[in-house]
């Protein structure tokens, strides 16, 4: 497969897990065993009471910074900010307390970078990196670093959030080349867990129900993702731990897209996706990894 496919593979996997996700955000594994069994469906509902197809913050959020990017031509932190604050004021229907308090702040400053701190470990930043992997691919690592660090410290300034982003943009690079599991497993996954022991995955309790701390996010996500062998199984076994499931959907899906390509992409799911969400996925994936490229 052609690493342009990828790209897309992996936006509309964002978009797919999102929307699978919201319908189970905040519920129990147990409580969802006991509504649906296996939610293995993109039927809407949820805490928000979402149309089948509808996603959320996770989605919007990553389309408000990849429009930015394009129309700065890089990722630029205070473009970014502008463009995050604009998707407030259009009220969406669903945003985290960090990034409200940190776009409020931008409002009242005009610092487009919100201060230090190890409490804003969230996974905001996270959920939203898509865009920043598809236009700096090919760069640098260094400059891949900084380019994630300007979008994520508009909202997320968190040693832990930018590891775990960074960690996440450098699979989804190797991924579009056509990288292995393994590959991606031992040079990255395990990587990260040798510079930030709590994130270790492996040889610890299945993650279930997790939070919105960063480190339950990236384990819920790695252990779906490294133990499970294509994309519809990674997503299914992701969103049914519950928790911040339209995340670690979202998150997921990111990766198992750009790992197993479009072909992999349930069609039932890709037709209830709102049709909307699927152009504006797929016509700024392709953007902006045209842009990565003649960059």
């Amino acid at each position: 497969m052609v690493t342009a496919d990828r790209a897309i593979a992996a936006y509309l996997g964002l978009a797919i897990g999102d929307a699978l996700g919201a319908t189970v955000e905040f519920m129990t594994p147990h409580e969802i065993a006991l509504q649906y069994v296996v939610h293995d469906k993109i039927r809407g509902g949820g805490w928000l009471h979402l149309k089948a197809g509808q996603v959320t913050d996770d989605t919007t959020m990553s389309l408000a910074l990849g429009e930015s990017i394009l129309t700065a031509g890089k990722v630029d932190t205070l473009a970014a900010a502008h463009a995050f604050d604009a998707w407030m004021r259009a009220k969406p229907v669903d945003i985290g307390n960090t990034v409200r308090r940190n776009l409020l702040q931008f409002r009242k400053t005009g610092n487009p970078e919100a201060p230090y701190s190890d409490h804003d470990a969230g996974n905001g930043a996270a959920m939203r990196l898509l865009p920043v992997a598809l236009a700096t691919f090919g760069q640098p690592t260094e400059s891949v670093r900084a380019a994630s660090r300007a979008q994520a410290h508009v909202t997320h300034n968190c040693l832990l959030s930018d590891a775990a982003c960074e960690t996440l943009i450098l699979m989804v690079h190797d991924s579009l080349l056509g990288a292995d599991k393994n590959h991606l497993l031992h040079q990255h996954a395990h990587r990260l867990v040798e510079q930030f022991p709590q994130f270790k995955f492996r040889a610890v309790r299945q993650s279930q129900n997790p939070s919105g701390y960063i480190v339950d996010t990236i384990q819920a996500v790695f252990q779906s993702f490294f133990d499970t062998d294509d994309f519809r199984s990674c997503l299914i076994d992701v969103v049914n731990r519950g928790g911040d499931a339209d995340t670690t959907g979202a998150i997921a899906g990111m990766l198992a897209g750009a790992l197993y390509g479009i072909e992999q992409l349930p069609e039932t799911w890709l037709k209830k996706l709102d049709g909307d969400v699927r152009h504006s996925c797929e016509q700024q994936a392709k953007n902006l990894f045209q842009m990565g490229e003649s960059l």
